[in-house]
């Protein structure tokens, strides 16, 4: 399928709507000269903070090597990868293989610039589920996810004790919020979290709005309102901080880690900062508001091969992501990256490397993709309305149900 200037301009909104949620130079197209068993291929990703001469980068290239060619790496940031691979595609000259923000996969596909893993032979059969679900659209896949992250509840077992808190009788969001004025009373502060108008901001409320067994088509459910309700009730008692309205997560985890909050919702990149804070701390899964664990959103990238007229290529493209994606990369990959690995035997390694990965692992598990479910490129125009509404309850400007119902009615004219 080759994408019409229509759909790619429709595409560049809807990816431009999109932030990166995880970590996140000009690029050169693949229409080398040559047979396309040998020469360079093109690799596109979005960790700038990662030189050659890191593990990921020598990955990259090492893999290249094995498969008999050169590859030229470039990195961008995530919102301008998606940009840029909607123009190289347009101009005919997309990279042979790309790593792309799993929200954004949709959008590439619906623009026809991505093909199926299937067409290229690649098996996913040992990728969990839920994770490739995130770059699965009616039923095909379009990339093999390199790892995901997802969001918990880090807390302060120095805060707990002192106001008398057993991490383990937090079950709810009732017993959440007893444990909030808890910690109040004892003179701490509560929970810190971000509920910014972007879409970090929207990737934290999730957990609660599927907590409460939120849908995504219907914002101003009773659902959707129970879980915003929360987090007001949070603010307006002094339990959370009016600065969630500014905060991202990582000036989130900033407040946590100066000690003095009981819990903060964050993401498992932040586990080497936790293992420098200076203070002893746990990890719990984010309540859902009956019990048990509360579905997260899933983070993460998935290594996608664009459409090329020189179909030849692709053979090697195949190998290139075999060897990104293969059980022997996929370990220091998400090691360094902080990741959950995608398959069930190499998270099993990463457990027993590092046991503090078990209740991510178990997170993950339970995460849904953004544009899973059928949502796909509808996901932008459900998010930034959400995000509003957050804004707008936690400010006072609005009541949740009012929110939420204006919300409503802006996803629902997309």
């Amino acid at each position: 399928m080759i994408p019409t200037r229509r759909t790619l301009l429709a595409a560049l909104t809807a990816v431009g709507a999109l932030a990166s949620l995880t970590a996140c130079g000009g690029g050169s197209g693949s229409s080398g000269a040559g047979h396309a068993s040998s020469g360079t291929y093109t690799f596109w990703d979005p960790y700038p903070q990662f030189d050659a001469s890191s593990p990921w980068g020598k990955l990259v290239s090492d893999c290249g090597t094995k498969a008999g060619v050169k590859v030229k790496r470039t990195a961008y940031d995530t919102t301008d990868l998606g940009n840029k691979a909607l123009l190289a595609a347009q101009q005919g000259n997309a990279p042979d293989v790309m790593l792309v923000d799993n929200p954004v996969v949709s959008t590439l596909v619906e623009a026809g610039i991505l093909t199926k893993t299937s067409d290229l032979g690649l098996d996913t059969k040992s990728i969990q589920k839920n994770i490739i679900g995130a770059g699965t659209i009616d039923g095909s896949a379009y990339g093999v996810p390199i790892g995901a992250n997802t969001l918990a509840l880090y807390y302060n077992k120095k805060v707990l004790s002192a106001a008398g808190v057993d991490p383990a009788s937090i079950k709810d969001w009732a017993s959440l919020t007893v444990a909030l004025k808890k910690v109040k009373a004892a003179g701490k502060k509560g929970i810190t979290f971000s509920a910014i108008n972007t879409e970090e901001g929207s990737f934290q409320f999730l957990p609660w709005f599927w907590g409460a067994g939120g849908d995504l088509t219907k914002l101003n459910s009773a659902q959707g309102v129970a879980a915003l309700s929360l987090w007001k009730q949070w603010v307006d008692a002094g339990y959370a901080p009016k600065d969630v309205l500014q905060n991202t997560q990582t000036t989130s985890w900033q407040e946590f880690a100066t000690g003095t909050y009981a819990f903060g919702e964050n993401g498992t990149w932040q586990l080497g900062n936790a293992d420098k804070a200076g203070f002893d701390y746990g990890i719990i899964n984010v309540p859902a508001q009956n019990g048990g664990s509360a579905p997260v959103p899933t983070g993460g990238e998935f290594v996608t091969v664009p459409v090329q007229k020189d179909t030849a290529r692709y053979d090697v493209s195949k190998k290139i992501v075999e060897c990104l994606t293969s059980d022997a990369s996929l370990l220091p990959t998400d090691t360094t990256l902080m990741y959950v690995a995608p398959t069930a035997a190499v998270q099993a390694t990463q457990v027993k490397q590092n046991p503090k990965l078990k209740p991510w692992v178990d997170a993950v598990a339970a995460a849904r993709g953004r544009t899973s479910g059928g949502l796909g490129t509808k996901y932008p125009t459900i998010s930034q309305p959400m995000w509003t509404a957050v804004q707008s309850a936690l400010s006072g400007g609005k009541s949740p149900q009012a929110a939420l119902d204006t919300a409503q009615a802006s996803a629902g004219k997309n």
